[in-house]
């Protein structure tokens, strides 16, 4: 990992509570699959990678499921533990997955959402093995945007065409798929594959529209939809 990217990662904490406050939560399917997939080994405890402010923690501590919760970032990890407060099982540890030390604790799940692209690929994979005892799931989920009203959609193209700029690759508007979406061929999954320690691979997608931010943000993003997509794996 680069100390440009290091640096980027702490980026979100100059502000947690404005992140936080834009923050779209996880829809009560994605969890629900995420357990139901994990349940062969038993969920409890969990383990979760680059917890943030907490959104993905509040949905699986509700569930009754125990979290680790691993942040880098003091500064995230403090409103993390304020959202937290009232439910029992969460514990927040203020490290990088990268040096996070288990103490020979192991889990039946580890999860990650939209954050596991800033743990280092060097040693990422290697180290969820380590963390998960055997049968061990490993979820990792992103939320993916796109415009959901055609009329924005004719305004912003028009606008690009009329200026003669090229609309960008894997934004809003470029109609063509993210490779995220790509399931088998995303690059996470090439990256399970090859690095052999997870079998029963499997990638979902879902859609929904999210509720909308608080309105000083309402501005940021408008008309906007997301998909929800977990890439699940066990430890043998």
């Amino acid at each position: 990992m680069t100390d440009r990217t290091r640096e980027r990662r702490h980026a979100f904490g100059e502000d947690p509570e404005q992140y936080d406050a834009g923050r779209i939560g996880y829809p009560v399917q994605l969890v629900e699959d995420v357990l139901d997939f994990a349940a062969g080994a038993g969920t409890a405890p969990a383990l979760e990678v680059g917890a943030g402010t907490g959104t993905a923690t509040a949905a699986f501590a509700r569930r009754g499921v125990p979290v680790t919760c691993v942040e880098p970032d003091a500064r995230m990890a403090r409103v993390l533990s304020l959202k937290c407060a009232g439910l029992p099982g969460v514990s927040v540890e203020i490290a990088g997955f990268e040096t996070w030390q288990p103490g020979g604790r192991r889990y039946g799940l580890l999860f990650c959402a939209q954050a596991w692209h800033w743990v280092d690929p060097a040693v990422r994979w290697t180290r969820a093995v380590a963390a998960l005892r055997p049968g061990g799931a490993l979820a990792l989920f992103w939320n993916h945007w796109f415009l959901d009203d055609e009329e924005l959609v004719r305004q912003l193209t028009g606008a690009h065409a009329r200026r003669e700029v090229e609309i960008p690759r894997h934004t809003l508007l470029d109609p063509r798929p993210r490779p995220a979406h790509r399931g088998f061929e995303a690059r996470q999954w090439r990256e399970m594959e090859a690095h052999g320690g997870f079998t029963d691979l499997d990638a979902l997608r879902g859609r929904d529209r999210p509720a909308p931010p608080p309105a000083p943000l309402v501005g940021r993003t408008p008309c906007a939809c997301g998909r929800r997509r977990p890439l699940l794996a066990l430890s043998p």
